[in-house]
């Protein structure tokens, strides 16, 4: 029914939540202010000792801190005595004293049709019942035996079993006067091409489908008969029942979570109710179709993080990659997914039956994130020996990450590809991770270690993160990555290159996951903000990257593009000249050998031709006997090493 516009605030103003709520609760008075209308109490929904659930009697919502129930006072009274919302107003009203509005005649009639047709339900479930204790029933009996199913049980999940006979429940049910029409309407029978009725479910095993407030809304059937057209038989789409928005189990699966219990999402019923009888009472499963999206949503509002435990077959992976690529765009922070990777051609029901409860613990427990089944669905069974390979995988993998809508779970999903990447490739060094710069070490082999405390003076600096022997390492990276930014274009051409840049301070690393995840759109700059906004101040407020030409109100594309080319090659000079110093210097501790001065000189070579342009001059440098001009303070140092060795005996160089 509709109600007229300001009532319901006018209800919510009336009613005092902490009343409400009181009659249900015992307040916690240590911890309450009753001042300040801050009332706690143990949670009405879920079995606890602790007082986590609060009511802010100021504001009309209450929380709770365990199953994270949320709402105001009309959503309390819904939820705690199963009514409907309809009801729950009603409640409210008189409680208030205020006087409910006429009914819409029209949305009373629905209402009033939506009744009959889950009473014709609920008749149908007693006389299924019925039958499965009849001799006709012996067969579905024993199978039912057959796979672990006590009587107990089977009267816990009301199981029943429909005869084969064209009309034995129509007759049932009209003998109890219920109109055939409403029979139909319920999904529980349908006409045939001459007009006559038939029983939808004929020669199978019956289980009721009830909704998150326990209503029976339809049936599911298991065929007895192995040659049936179809194993199992979901009951018609009608007007209580959306087998896309209902999952089988939802209230009892929804109070088991909010006690603590980890959402299942298996794919039938059997696997439901071994599942829930294993222990495991938080399992649900959809009603013979694929995932979609609002039983997903209805999943994330059981639990934050369900667990989809499909079968081991290649259908069921199949079907879990449906759900992966369901997902991408849904995902919000503290929403997501994992996927149990049961034993090959075996589901929940056939593991807890042949190895026990605990191995299908085991395989909750081992549960991997959505993003390592993303990266296994594209790089498991290929070969990626070539660079064309290689760059195909960056570009599939790049585009499911741009179908993820929320920009900061997308930059961590890139952060955790590039691992992964590395992994696979063992490319270069490790990529850094957020919140652990790996800074470079002379002599070290490029291990990692913590980022220095910035001192005063540099705590805001974008080099606060990097090691003395980086600052100008790190000047070129917030050169690079602020031209990108005020190029976008660019990015693409310069990609690879900037993929593989090992950063030296944890800023430019957010920074590039950001920009490769925004793409080459004109609004990647505002994006990379949006998600890091000081990380990006820190660069572009430095004074040295104010004055980059790249940046000056003059430049343009192309001229950007050739300043990039240079900070890249100089970037990877330097980087190879410290290399290779540091290498030698381990290498000279263990073996004299004359060549080690050609491969320093043309370290030196390499990092001087790239530092310096066409027209450029450095003051502190000398000509080498080749002709190659040397950086005087390089080349002392490896004079330096070099003249500690005694050639002629080999011995180690003399440590300064």
């Amino acid at each position: 029914m509709s109600l007229p516009p300001g009532f319901l605030d006018e209800l919510r103003n009336r009613v005092s939540l902490s009343a409400v709520v009181g009659r249900k609760v015992t307040w916690d008075m240590r911890k309450s202010n009753m001042a300040k209308g801050d009332w706690w109490a143990p949670c009405p929904f879920h079995q606890e000792k602790s007082a986590s659930f609060h009511v802010d009697d100021r504001k009309g919502f209450y929380y709770c801190f365990g199953c994270h129930a949320k709402g105001d006072a009309l959503s309390f009274v819904k939820d705690s005595e199963n009514l409907s919302f309809i009801e729950a107003v009603a409640v409210l009203a008189a409680e208030a004293g205020m006087q409910m509005p006429d009914r819409d005649p029209r949305a009373a009639e629905k209402a009033d049709r939506r009744t009959e047709l889950i009473q014709v339900l609920e008749e149908a479930v007693k006389w299924f019942r019925l039958q499965l204790k009849t001799q006709g029933a012996a067969a579905a009996r024993g199978y039912l035996t057959k796979r672990g199913l006590s009587e107990e049980a089977q009267e816990r999940w009301e199981i029943g079993f429909a005869p084969d006979q064209r009309q034995a429940l129509i007759q049932a049910l009209t003998g109890k006067g219920i109109a055939a029409d409403l029979v139909v309407e319920a999904g529980l029978a349908a006409r045939a091409d001459d007009g006559s009725l038939y029983d939808r479910f004929r020669g199978r095993i019956i289980f009721p489908i009830r909704d998150g407030r326990g209503r029976a809304i339809s049936f599911g059937g298991r065929a007895m008969d192995p040659n049936a057209r179809a194993k199992y038989l979901n009951g018609p789409e009608t007007g209580i029942f959306d087998k896309g928005r209902n999952l089988f189990n939802h209230g009892p699966a929804r109070e088991a979570a909010g006690k603590g219990q980890r959402l299942v999402v298996a794919e039938g019923y059997m696997d439901v109710i071994a599942l829930s009888e294993a222990g495991f009472r938080a399992a649900v499963a959809p009603l013979g179709t694929a995932v979609t999206e609002d039983q997903l949503r209805l999943m994330w509002r059981i639990a934050d993080e369900p667990v989809i435990a499909l079968d081991g077959d290649a259908a069921g992976i199949r079907a879990a990659l449906r759900v992966v690529d369901l997902a991408l765009p849904l995902l919000e922070a503290g929403k997501g997914l994992r996927f149990a990777l049961l034993p090959e051609g075996m589901d929940p029901d056939d593991l807890i039956r042949a190895r026990g409860r605990e191995a299908m613990q085991e395989v909750l427990d081992g549960a991997q994130p959505m993003v390592r089944l993303l990266w296994n669905r594209e790089t498991e069974g290929r070969v990626f020996d070539s660079p064309e390979r290689k760059a195909a995988l960056d570009k599939t993998l790049r585009q499911a990450l741009m179908r993820i809508a929320d920009p900061s779970i997308r930059a961590h999903y890139g952060e955790e590809i590039r691992e992964l990447r590395w992994e696979l490739f063992r490319t270069g060094r490790r990529p850094a991770r957020a919140g652990a710069a790996r800074v470079w070490q002379p002599g070290g082999r490029g291990k990692f270690a913590p980022p220095p405390v910035p001192t005063e003076g540099t705590r805001n600096s974008a080099l606060a993160g990097a090691a003395p022997e980086t600052i100008g390492d790190a000047l070129r990276e917030a050169v690079i990555l602020a031209t990108l930014l005020r190029f976008p274009t660019l990015i693409a051409t310069f990609e690879s290159a900037l993929e593989r840049i090992e950063f030296s301070t944890e800023d430019h690393e957010r920074l590039r996951n950001l920009v490769l995840t925004h793409g080459h759109g004109e609004d990647c700059a505002e994006l990379v903000a949006r998600d890091s906004a000081l990380a990006l101040d820190r660069v572009l407020n430095n004074p040295h990257v104010r004055i980059s030409p790249a940046l000056q109100p003059r430049a343009d594309a192309t001229f950007a593009a050739a300043c990039l080319e240079e900070a890249l090659a100089r970037l990877q000079a330097d980087r190879a000249h410290r290399t290779e110093l540091a290498e030698a210097e381990e290498d000279l501790a263990h073996l004299a050998d004359e060549g080690l001065t050609w491969r320093l000189s043309k370290a030196a070579e390499a990092r001087v031709s790239a530092s310096r342009g066409p027209k450029e001059q450095k003051s502190e440098s000398i000509i080498a006997p080749n002709g190659v001009e040397l950086d005087r303070e390089e080349l002392d140092r490896a004079r330096r090493l070099l003249d500690s060795i005694d050639f002629s005996r080999g011995s180690s160089p003399r440590r300064e």
